[in-house]
């Protein structure tokens, strides 16, 4: 049975692969925006910071797809979205991070407990780091300077491609099989980022370097890498779990939610070479 699918983030890094993917199996898109344009057919406004926006981007919803919106500084802002979704009975998809349930006081894990909470049905997809930050947070270094410079220490992640990120998360919102659950969405396989720009150098025909760097290295770098210094600052001291490791563990949960396993970095790396030249 087709549903009706409110998409927030709907041209970022999962968004633009999850809306085709919910429209080829039948469904019904709502691509929220905070300027929604009339000339797009499924676009529709939405604005957490406008509680106004909410009925109209709700009505008719089926599922929603919450995406944090980056560099939010309180994501309990959101709150008054997750309460007039689960008053409308629409059921919530949220797309969290790996690891925040190790503390409640982490400002995710507390969006979480708000969501499981609201009454209404959800599944939290918890994402590992994504192999498309190589072509979008990492790319002004890799192509000005050869240099991925990292506070990650020598260990290892189990990165995750975006497309698998949308696949996950059509299962979780096209069927109530997976609802009431948390998944940790991980790669299947475990690299360091050493490792990560041995892969490059190979595949782009040139060398590309991984420096180990101190979080006050990696801010001092953040201009050359192509950051701003806002973003450096909020990216640095979640590199604290990855250099300690926890982020290496192959979860099995993309493969538990997509039936099958995930993309290999190899296979990132060749359908998205041209980015690299």
């Amino acid at each position: 049975m087709a549903k009706t699918i409110l998409v927030t983030a709907a041209t970022g890094t999962v968004g633009q692969h999850l809306v085709p993917r919910l429209l080829a199996h039948g469904h019904n898109v709502k691509a929220a925006s905070r300027s929604a344009s009339s000339s797009q057919d499924n676009s529709v406004l939405l604005d957490f910071a406008r509680p106004e926006t909410f009925e109209g981007a709700l009505a008719g919803v089926d599922a929603a797809y919450l995406v944090i919106p980056s560099g939010t500084a309180d994501p309990l802002a959101l709150a008054g979205f997750i309460n007039a979704a689960a008053a409308a009975s629409v059921k919530l998809v949220m797309q969290s991070a790996m690891g925040v349930d190790a503390s409640e006081d982490i400002p995710y894990r507390k969006l979480e407990r708000l969501v499981e909470k609201s009454g209404t049905p959800y599944v939290l997809l918890r994402p590992n780091w994504f192999f498309d930050n190589f072509h979008t947070y990492w790319l002004k270094g890799i192509l000005g300077h050869g240099l991925i410079a990292l506070p990650a220490g020598d260990a290892r992640t189990s990165l995750i491609d975006a497309r698998d990120i949308a696949d996950a998360a059509v299962a979780a919102l096209t069927t109530s099989d997976h609802d009431g659950q948390a998944f940790t969405l991980t790669g299947a396989e475990s690299f360091s980022y050493a490792e990560a720009a041995e892969i490059l150098s190979a595949v782009l025909g040139r060398t590309i370097r991984y420096e180990a760097v101190d979080t006050t290295g990696f801010l001092n770098l953040a201009a050359k890498l192509g950051l701003s210094e806002m973003h450096a600052q909020m990216l640095a001291p979640i590199f604290y779990p990855v250099a300690q490791g926890w982020a290496s563990v192959d979860t099995g949960d993309t493969s538990r939610l997509t039936g099958r396993p995930p993309r290999r970095f190899v296979d990132y790396i060749a359908d998205n070479a041209a980015r690299f030249r």
